[in-house]
């Protein structure tokens, strides 16, 4: 049952082996403040030549190990040796986890006024880039010449799995094998993992996300998107020598700022026919059902407080998801975006063309993926309607199904996130605690199969296998009647009972997943081949492009930790100019401009206390760096690496960043550090922790 939007599963093999430079010399051809990069590979002529700025492999070495990814998606730093910040709608699933009926904290904020009442997250992972290594020709070499492309494909994933559980078993460290530049090169990247991980400060919803959804991917803006966890390790606070020193002082207009975040994915380079694909198939498929399933989730807010409790935060990440497509959709829809990727998409093409040995090897990928992608483009509606999206039950069915099944088989063997060296990762999930709500998971599910039904017909295989002539409310009420998956001791007996405790189950969550095998199985069976046909012109092209250009182009982003540089500055934006940042004075203008009506309505803390507040504060700022989803939550730092802002979003122009980097309008928009203080100590009484923060305290003192 597909969760996600994703466009495919991407399984590159790496076949061309490059070597590998700490601190690049590479010639940059960019002059623009763009590319997500790195840490083995940095623009370091080009920061040198354009900014004066040289990056030391001490002062990169510490940004990265102060940086600070959260698994379940977002980015974060650490600010003391135990502290880490990162957003307020980073750490809302968290909020929304701990939250019940009579305690909302996602909506009433929160501050632990010693380490004793900190609130432990259920199931939250931290993990901190410790070591890169490059395995690329390790893996290459296991690819023999006699071998078929799939036996290759297999023996390579084989050394993917043992490089992974050689480095967890020798480290202890989580150890990932991932892939840069469409396959070109794989590097092993080791994490300290975190596990134990408590809220310290949580400001209101409505003051992190001041002007709603409105505002939502805009400038100028007045939100305070932080919240502060501290971390701990065997029942202590961690003392991590490697954190971002504070400065209020820093981040004006001009100023050089680096980003050091995890950016979940890009498609920057991507083919026409793909970018074509998701132009005119993908995308008015996800936007119909994001627009269908937020209909849905107010209608359920609106039956009463504790139905919109459990509502808000899917709403909210609808809502951003919705904002988020249509900007990209609407890019795809930009003529001169197209020609422009168009016109990147020949000039790689007439270089290939160019060199008989290169045309040879790499010539037919682009018409491969054409011919592919029209194939899949044929099935668009069957493949995206047929699946029950964001059921929390169901997912959990499809995670136990999955986990015994892999389980089982030899480590080299199993499926991404079931090796030995990500196990521990996968059942911080599967066994969570975190409620699940039975109403609002009939709502969603009921609403897919209507969507379904609508799109589909009632005669659709999938519809017709799922409903058995029931209405979708009728079959999403007694789906979640007849499960006890939202149990996590329940969902531990099955993954403990193996294949024979989950098929012997009478579960209905689990009996609808086996249900549905033997239709995927047969799904598969047409779209596999040709995403394994694109998946294999991609890693050609991917080849291509590093035999051309090698690093002095940036990867697309994975999700791992990159860097990027930029300055603080404005922008045209609807016939004047955006000013650089915003402060407390902008806040309260808008509050009263709109009579503090929802959705710029503030906390009754800020009405109450405005005379305390120094008005002129910084609170928000832009920057020209480059950024993505993923990043929300990352540092921005100074030349000297000190903290002096956190990414919590980009302007609207900045939601084609999927496909282009444009710096004459995109933007990327922080938290300043200073409007954070001025609100934790004025505002918010949380002078103890703002001490700490700023080294004015000891550590004992917040015990």
């Amino acid at each position: 049952m597909n969760q996600t939007f994703s466009r495919r599963c991407k399984k590159p093999m790496a076949i061309f082996c490059s070597a590998a430079l700490l601190l690049s010399t590479f010639a940059f051809p960019a002059t623009a403040d763009e590319g997500m990069w790195t840490y083995f590979n940095l623009p370091t002529k080009q920061l040198k030549e354009k900014y004066g700025f040289e990056a030391t492999q001490e002062w990169l070495d510490h940004l990265r190990l102060a940086s600070v990814r959260f698994n379940d998606g977002g980015s974060g730093s650490f600010i003391s040796p135990s502290l880490v910040i990162t957003n307020h709608h980073v750490a809302s699933g968290q909020l929304q986890k701990i939250s019940t009926p009579k305690k909302d904290y996602l909506k009433d904020g929160f501050l632990a006024k010693n380490q004793n009442e900190e609130i432990k997250c259920p199931d939250l992972e931290l993990n901190v880039l410790v070591s890169m290594e490059d395995v690329t020709a390790r893996i290459n070499g296991a690819a023999k010449p006699e071998m078929k492309p799939e036996e290759a494909a297999a023996a390579q994933q084989a050394e993917i799995a043992a490089i992974q559980k050689e480095s967890t078993e020798k480290t202890g460290l989580r150890s990932d094998v991932v892939s840069f530049y469409q396959g070109s090169e794989q590097w092993l990247y080791r994490y300290k993992k975190y596990t134990d991980v408590r809220i310290v400060f949580a400001p209101e919803k409505q003051a992190a996300f001041f002007g709603g959804d409105p505002d939502n991917f805009t400038f100028p803006r007045f939100d305070m998107d932080v919240t502060i966890m501290r971390v701990y390790e065997n029942g202590k606070p961690v003392a991590s020598q490697h954190y971002l020193k504070w400065n209020s002082n820093s981040a004006k207009d001009g100023d050089l700022v680096f980003v050091s975040g995890h950016p979940g994915s890009t498609e920057r380079n991507i083919t026409m026919a793909e970018i074509e694909y998701q132009r005119d198939v993908l995308y008015p498929n996800i936007l119909k059902y994001l627009k269908r399933q937020l209909a849905v989730l107010n209608d359920y807010a609106k039956l009463g407080q504790e139905q919109k409790r459990q509502a808000d935060e899917e709403i909210f990440g609808l809502e951003n998801s919705q904002k988020a497509y249509i900007g990209q959709y609407q890019g795809l829809l930009d003529k001169n975006l197209i020609a422009k990727k168009q016109q990147e998409e020949n000039e790689l093409r007439a270089k290939v063309d160019a060199k008989p040995e290169w045309k040879q090897a790499y010539g037919s990928a682009w018409g491969e993926i054409a011919q592919a992608q029209a194939e899949i483009g044929k099935m668009g509606k069957q493949s995206f309607f047929r699946g029950i999206r964001r059921s929390k039950l169901l997912s959990l069915a499809s995670l136990v199904n999955r986990y015994v099944r892999e389980i089982k088989k030899p480590d080299a063997q199993r499926a991404s996130g079931f090796r030995e060296s990500e196990i521990e990762s996968t059942k911080l999930q599967l066994f969570s605690p975190a409620p699940i709500y039975p109403q609002l998971e009939e709502r969603v599910i009921a609403s897919n199969l209507e969507l379904a039904l609508e799109e589909l017909g009632p005669d659709d295989v999938f519809v017709k296998t799922v409903l058995e002539g029931k209405t979708p409310a009728d079959f999403a009420k007694d789906l979640v009647a007849g499960t006890k998956l939202a149990d996590p001791a329940y969902r531990k007996s099955l993954a403990d009972g193996g294949e024979e405790a989950v098929s012997n189950s009478n579960d209905t969550m689990i009996a609808l997943i086996k249900k549905l095998q033997p239709l995927q199985r047969e799904v598969a069976m047409k779209v596999a081949p040709l995403q394994g046909q694109i998946a294999a012109a991609d890693e050609k092209i991917g080849e291509a492009r590093f035999a051309v250009y090698g690093r002095s182009q940036y990867p697309d982003a994975n999700f791992t930790l990159r860097l990027s540089y930029g300055t603080v500055k404005g922008y045209p934006m609807n016939g004047t100019i955006a000013p650089s940042r915003t402060t407390f004075y902008g806040l309260y203008d808008r509050v009263h401009s709109f009579g503090n009506k929802e959705p710029f309505n503030t906390p009754q803390r800020f009405l109450d206390r405005v005379s305390k507040l120094n008005l002129s504060t910084p609170l928000n700022f832009v920057t020209t760096n480059d950024i993505i989803g993923g990043n929300s939550g990352s540092p921005v730092v100074n030349r000297n690496g000190e903290f002096v802002g956190i990414v919590f979003d980009g302007n609207i122009e900045s939601l084609i960043g999927n496909f282009i980097y444009d710096e004459a309008a995109n933007r990327t928009v922080a938290v300043h550090s200073a409007g954070i203080m001025e609100a934790m100590r004025k505002l918010y009484d949380a002078n103890a922790l703002a001490d700490e923060i700023e080294g004015k305290m000891a550590k004992s003192a917040m015990r």
